[in-house]
């Protein structure tokens, strides 16, 4: 009998290494809803991004919102993305007190440049809001419905997690150069996967149920001359994946600050091997189906991953805003954004801003947040995180004559994720802006590199502080999560 037993524990071995057990069942579902503004109406649609009155005159692709409703025994997580230059923290609040039975809901913004103004800056002037807040109801009511509709489509599926690289892919136009040329995937596919399809590419036809896509790169393809809504090169992306493997596409922006954009220097070239420059849609088309190449090649690759168990560490923060034209936008009313006072703690929230306390530090309302899901850490960042923080390639020294170059190092995303599977979600749940490392802060003479004037970030930025201040909250929150794991 014994040796019966031994044989067949041999056999039982010898066909796990021929057929690996498959990454535990969660159930996912996929949904997208309309978002796209109406530029026929009476209230003009003003376009976010570069400068103040560009009025759209007409819609060259929709803008979407697309999410991935996960679920794992009771709890239920929605990932969104939506094709905007960055929804806001109260209206993220909204569409979560919407969905009161979810676990969490991440809304993420593409940082697209050619939609709607949904912060309130790029108006008719400089002194008057862009946003129209109809506009904001009909996207708060719009998410919400893609998060419902995903989550009535749950089906049972396992994962797999991929990345593929091409810093060519990307521009960087501020120094220090440094990039985020890693493109990250999760592929969800049926399971059971259904039987008898052909096999495309390594991957089932009809066997995906969706693809989540994280890449770092401004969606600004189109450039400023362009009053066309459009969702800029995702919209190729999403449209090159969606026919190669017949499944709902989330694209979603990860480390676009630092100046991520797309390449110049005749990178970019059509079949005919002309080169194609910014502001033209077949610029847009060709480089966003190059990233949908890139892409396939981390779905391709992908390799089992759990997700489940859930844990969520998400907290509000204040951030202080010493931005000046900001401050002065709140108070002129085209930033509508309750502020706070400034305590000095992250944590600790002072009182509403009001006309008595008005000279007083201010700060306003955020939230960083840290996702486990099984194997896989996701950093939740809320603006326009540098490539610098997210892996730790800082500049050493500092440039002396960069405003604060004693400054500590702030801690690396790389650094805070607990194992080597991770996504980063930029512009996650509010869009703060620029971050950028408290040694590159550079707004004051003498300027960094023998530069007669500042480089391009910290007018978009809320202050100095906010990258220690954010990568500090994204280390307590990893912190958090750790210690409520099971032992």
């Amino acid at each position: 009998m014994w040796s019966h037993l031994w044989y067949w524990g041999v056999a039982a071995a010898c066909l796990a290494q021929l057929w690996p057990v498959p990454a535990a069942a969660i159930d996912a579902g996929f949904a997208q809803t309309d978002i796209t503004p109406d530029v026929k109406g009476n209230t003009p649609v003003w376009l976010a991004g570069y400068g103040p009155g560009r009025s759209a005159t007409g819609v060259h692709d929709p803008l979407m919102c697309r999410c991935v409703v996960l679920k794992h025994g009771d709890d239920k997580i929605a990932l969104v993305s939506v094709d905007l230059v960055g929804l806001q923290y109260p209206a993220v609040q909204q569409i979560r007190a919407k969905l009161p039975d979810f676990k969490y809901v991440m809304v993420s913004s593409t940082h697209n440049h050619e939609g709607p103004d949904v912060i309130g800056i790029w108006g008719q002037n400089h002194f008057s809001r862009g946003v129209d807040d109809a506009y904001i109801d009909l996207v708060v009511s719009r998410v919400t419905e893609a998060v419902q509709k995903a989550a009535k489509s749950l089906s049972p599926v396992t994962a797999a997690y991929g990345s593929a690289e091409d810093e060519s892919l990307l521009n960087d136009s501020r120094q220090p150069i440094v990039k985020d040329g890693v493109l990250r995937v999760l592929r969800f596919d049926r399971s059971p996967p259904l039987r008898g399809g052909p096999v495309r590419d390594g991957v089932a036809a009809h066997g995906t149920a969706g693809i989540l896509v994280q890449w770092n790169c401004h969606p600004e393809s189109l450039g400023s001359r362009n009053r066309l809504v459009t969702a800029d090169f995702p919209w190729a992306t999403v449209e090159s994946l969606q026919k190669k493997y017949r499944c709902p596409i989330v694209y979603i922006s990860g480390a676009v600050g630092g100046l991520m954009a797309p390449p110049r220097g005749g990178r970019v070239k059509d079949s005919a091997g002309n080169e194609l420059k910014e502001g033209d849609y077949e610029y847009a088309r060709v480089y966003g189906e190059e990233v949908a190449t890139l892409a396939a090649k981390a779905v391709d690759g992908a390799q089992p991953i759990e997700l489940a168990p859930f844990v969520v560490k998400a907290r509000p923060i204040a951030v202080p805003l010493t931005n000046v034209l900001y401050r002065a936008a709140r108070v002129a009313g085209v930033l509508k954004r309750e502020g706070l006072v400034w305590t000095g703690d992250s944590e600790k929230f002072g009182q509403p801003i009001v006309a008595d306390n008005s000279d007083q530090p201010t700060a306003v309302e955020s939230e960083v947040a840290y996702l486990r899901l099984g194997e896989l850490h996701v950093a939740c960042i809320p603006g326009e995180v540098y490539p610098e923080l997210v892996y730790g390639k800082f500049q050493e020294p500092a440039d002396p004559a960069a405003d604060n170059p004693d400054a500590p190092l702030e801690p690396s995303v790389a650094s805070l994720m607990p194992g080597p599977k991770w996504m980063l979600f930029g512009l996650a749940n509010d869009e703060l802006g620029y971050i950028i490392p408290k040694r590159q802060w550079d707004k004051a003479p003498p300027y960094a590199y023998g530069r007669e004037q500042p480089q391009y970030g910290e007018i978009n930025s809320c202050g100095p502080d906010v990258a220690p201040i954010l990568m500090e909250a994204l280390k307590r929150r990893v912190a958090e999560a750790t210690a409520s794991a099971p032992k």
